[in-house]
């Protein structure tokens, strides 16, 4: 367990050193697109300075005439590169989102009206996704209409910032350098991988009236008679109509009135103390699919779903048409952060309501966290746990969540979402 701490410690200092370089170069090159010099030219202007200084010095008329000529050339070259140029560009249409995994065929067309050469033709693609494409083009003719396709992997989750398409050209030297927009840039949302999920909203712990005790047996329905349904795997047999299956074939059950909800919360843990430091967290992008996927399954079958980060509030209670993309793009944009599990377990003990199913998403019950859930418990509200299981420190919120009472699911890095939920809620927990 120390070796793994170790090489987590280590992982993430790497990746913070990475980040830093990153940055700078990122500001470098930022610096260069607003003052339009190369680092060429910028060594240009020095030795120009350190020559009239030497010049100075010794009263070396050649060293003046040198340094003058120097900065004179680059600021000819300067003034002629600033011109802009009879150019203009096209980008495909391409969809604002897209899901984990998709191929994306990307078409750019540049227009010129007047002959042009040494363009370079750049669109800006995040880091994550890949390298800036670049087509270099040493002469273009007048009217001439250049094509060019390019594919973008989505291989991350997570909402990017796609271009601008932009033209580069300098002087033959390489002592300045200027760009043009062509193309805006566009936010392109890239959805979590989904399960078709095999889950469904458990019955309250106790009925309400009258509040049952944690000591005595919940009643995982309603006393009053609400109507029949087809069969689902892991209902109660002790609910079958037989009456209703020898007349139709079809396995129906009984539904009460009272104790199945609609109203679901989904709380993603995002504490990134305890996910796992990959460039990529492991641990947190399942949870991410975890939750993606619940809210999904449930808003399309007529919930109302809610989710919940330790930051805040992530998405208010979605129900209709919309509602699965807007849960979708809302799990696009997580991120992982630094409070505590506790933080958003306070914000539904608070909550007056008591009809809610709620499903914890987390790699690690602290003590905080597991007393706040016992409460949830003995409120008398529903409490599903998926615990993600990543290392061996994890393994403990398996028996942490199973001692409170509530009902427990374990996902393992590979493993299947669908057969991990379908596990626990096929083992008759709903009684």
């Amino acid at each position: 367990m120390a070796r793994t701490k170790e090489l987590g410690r280590r992982l993430s200092d790497a990746f913070i050193r990475a980040t830093d370089t990153r940055r700078l170069k990122s500001t470098l090159l930022e610096l260069q697109r607003k003052v339009g010099i190369t680092p060429i030219g910028l060594l240009g202007v020095a030795l120009a300075a350190l020559l009239w200084l030497f010049g100075f010095i010794v009263a070396g008329t050649s060293l003046y005439l040198f340094a003058y000529g120097t900065l004179a050339l680059i600021i000819v070259t300067y003034l002629t590169g600033k011109r802009t140029l009879p150019l203009t560009g096209e980008r495909s249409e391409i969809r604002a989102r897209a899901r984990q995994g998709e191929v994306l065929g990307i078409d750019l067309v540049l227009h010129c009206k007047r002959r042009l050469s040494t363009i370079v033709l750049e669109e800006q693609i995040p880091e994550r996704l890949g390298q800036p494409v670049q087509l270099p083009l040493a002469s273009i003719a007048a009217g001439q209409d250049i094509e060019h396709s390019y594919r973008l992997f989505c291989k991350r989750r997570g909402a990017y910032k796609l271009g601008p398409l932009i033209a580069r050209w300098g002087d033959p030297m390489g002592l300045t350098q200027r760009e043009m927009t062509l193309v805006p840039e566009f936010e392109l949302l890239i959805h979590p991988n989904i399960e078709m999920v095999s889950s469904r909203p458990l019955t309250r712990q106790f009925e309400d009236p009258p509040i049952r005790p944690p000591v005595s047996k919940p009643w995982p329905s309603g006393l009053e008679f609400y109507g029949m349904r087809e069969y689902q795997p892991g209902d109660d047999l002790r609910r079958i109509v037989w009456r209703a299956y020898a007349k139709t074939g079809v396995m129906m059950v009984r539904e009460a009135e009272q104790g199945i909800t609609d109203q679901i919360t989904v709380v993603l843990d995002t504490n990134q103390r305890y996910h796992s430091r990959e460039l990529e967290s492991e641990s947190f992008e399942a949870g991410v699919r975890v939750a993606a996927s619940l809210a999904y399954k449930h808003i399309t079958e007529g919930y109302a779903v809610g989710i919940e980060t330790n930051e805040g509030q992530l998405t208010r209670k979605l129900r209709g048409p919309a509602a699965p993309i807007q849960a979708l793009d809302a799990c696009a944009r997580l991120e992982m952060g630094k409070l505590p599990l506790e933080a958003a377990l306070q914000r539904i003990l608070f909550n007056p309501k008591r009809d809610a199913h709620n499903i914890v998403v987390t790699p690690h019950l602290t003590r905080e966290a597991a007393v706040q859930i016992e409460l949830l418990v003995k409120r008398g509200l529903s409490v599903l746990v998926v615990a993600l299981i990543w290392d061996e420190t994890a393994e403990e919120t398996l028996n942490v969540a199973t001692a409170l009472g509530c009902q427990v699911v374990e996902l393992r890095p590979g493993q299947s979402i669908a057969g991990a939920l379908y596990h626990e809620v096929g083992g008759g927990m709903r009684g």
